[in-house]
């Protein structure tokens, strides 16, 4: 079965020439015009940037969600690329209406015309996996109707497979696969791919972002209607905005742009470190905007998670960033195992000053991210910093917050805008307010374990004393085995010098 899909994939490439893309330089000139030659059939008439998007959506769903990432990456990418991917965000072809409804009968168990008031036959949305129609509950409530595409289990799981065996190449034959980890990477991802697979998870992630964000200025989700879901369906409140990726309706309809922008880095900075739970797949797409300026969250399927740990350290590293101690950036990545801990706190501080001095107080337009990663991988190859693949969403979401805070504020200083956060943050977690928080959070269980003291240290002594004593017998009763054991040896060796000397008065 991998063998066939690896062929599908160099087919597909074929067919659209996206090898002529690849060898598209003098340096490659003649092996371009070799293949040219040789799939003369090809009709590569379509611009560059449409054959590659083709070439995605033929491939699937996991093609489908790297074209949606590389989409939001405009400073790494042509403009006629990243404006013809952009279309994967929101117009991946539809799956058959009558499969839906198909799907729709068969979780029910009776007619789609039984179960909503009313149920739009054509899709408002198609994703790589599942796409929406829109529908009304027997209340009257309008909803979206969210449905997985038909087969896509068995797409995923082949194309996890290759990427697997891709990894595991990798860790073999390249210098950097252990250090890098990519099978460990391409689990999780394998892990969140699954997660995105049931509804009924990414209903539960929408909810769980809701209640974090209740009475949030910034950011709206919508309702679960539970009633209507299942593995395969997930049934929500209709949210009515515009997609953030078209910033001239955005400005027509009077949206403060560079507030959108601010406002973006805070809900990110948000669901990383105040919640630990942040949508991990927020290409805009994925993003609409409220005509009362809130931003709109849809598509839960892919969601990051952090442990206290790795939220204090993130903090930590982040502020220390914004501070330009980088000193301190060096020591806490050899504090958390990250880096050997015979690596040279002065050699790695100079080697992240060099990467990061030259990026501070520049607007978004103004740095090229793609080329910052390129030397903080080559500091990380030198250093032999391990990759945390926990942390692998959290850095794809922080470059998909980087790519949209470009396309709607290129001024934007992204420093300056999560600093202030970042120090509240830290203060409420570290300074005295977190003392207080702490002690609020805990004062429930110390009410219900103070109390309960005297009998617990009574019990402990008791435990203690039962402890001693059995230890004391086990040992009284060890040493009396010991004893009767050389007993035993000592009546053995008589018993055998009796023997020995009745021999020798015999032979005598």
């Amino acid at each position: 079965m991998r063998s066939l899909r690896l062929l599908k994939i160099v087919s597909v490439g074929l067919r659209f020439g996206l090898d002529q893309m690849l060898l598209d330089n003098e340096a490659s000139a003649r092996r371009a015009m070799v293949l040219r030659t040789a799939f003369f059939w090809r009709d590569l008439s379509a611009p560059r940037a449409e054959r590659l998007r083709l070439a995605l959506e033929a491939l699937g769903p996991l093609f489908i969600k790297f074209g949606q990432m590389l989409s939001t990456r405009r400073d790494l990418l042509p403009a006629d690329i990243a404006d013809e991917l952009a279309k994967l965000q929101d117009q991946v072809p539809p799956f058959p209406s009558e499969q839906a409804i198909a799907e729709l009968e068969r979780v029910y168990g009776k007619k789609v015309s039984e179960v909503f008031t009313s149920f739009d036959v054509e899709p408002v949305a198609s994703a790589s996996v599942a796409q929406v129609h829109l529908a009304t509950l027997p209340d009257g409530r309008e909803a979206a109707v969210k449905i997985l595409r038909p087969n896509i289990h068995i797409v995923i799981a082949n194309d996890i497979a290759l990427l697997d065996t891709a990894a595991g190449l990798l860790e073999t034959l390249w210098i950097d696969g252990k250090r890098l980890k990519p099978r460990e990477v391409v689990a999780e991802f394998k892990k969140h791919l699954g997660d995105e697979l049931d509804l009924m998870r990414e209903a539960a992630n929408c909810s769980q972002l809701r209640r974090n964000f209740a009475d949030s200025p910034h950011l709206s989700v919508p309702e679960v209607y539970w009633d209507w879901c299942a593995n395969s369906v997930m049934v929500m409140e209709r949210m009515v905005g515009t997609p953030v990726s078209h910033i001239d309706a955005l400005r027509a309809q009077g949206i403060d742009i560079p507030a959108l922008a601010r406002s973006g880095v805070e809900i990110f900075f948000t669901q990383v470190f105040r919640d630990g739970f942040f949508h991990a797949d927020m290409h805009p797409g994925n993003i609409f905007v409220a005509p009362t300026g809130k931003y709109i969250a849809l598509d839960f399927g892919i969601m990051g998670t952090l442990n206290d740990v790795d939220k204090n350290y993130l903090s930590q590293n982040f502020l220390a960033f914004f501070q330009r101690d980088y000193k301190r950036v060096a020591q806490s990545h050899i504090d958390a195992g990250w880096a050997p801990k015979d690596t040279r706190v002065d050699e790695f501080e100079a080697a992240i000053r060099a990467v990061c001095e030259p990026i501070f107080d520049k607007p978004l337009k103004d740095i090229s991210f793609g080329k910052v990663l390129l030397r903080l991988f080559q500091t990380s190859r030198r250093f032999n910093v391990q990759i945390q693949p926990q942390l692998v969403l959290l850095q794809k979401t922080l470059l998909n917050i980087e790519g949209l805070g470009r396309q709607l504020d290129p001024e934007l200083d992204l420093w300056k805008t999560a600093k202030p956060f970042l120090e509240k943050w830290v203060n409420e977690q570290i300074g005295w307010r977190g003392l207080l928080n702490n002690l609020k959070q805990e004062a429930s269980t110390w009410a219900t374990l103070v109390p309960q003291l005297p009998r617990l240290l009574h019990r402990s002594l008791h435990d203690q004393t039962a402890t001693q004593i059995q230890a004391a017998v086990a040992a009284s009763l060890l040493a009396e085995k010991r004893q009767q054991t050389r007993l035993l040896w000592l009546a053995v060796a008589l018993l055998a010098g009796l023997l020995t000397i009745q021999v020798l008065v015999l032979v005598t």
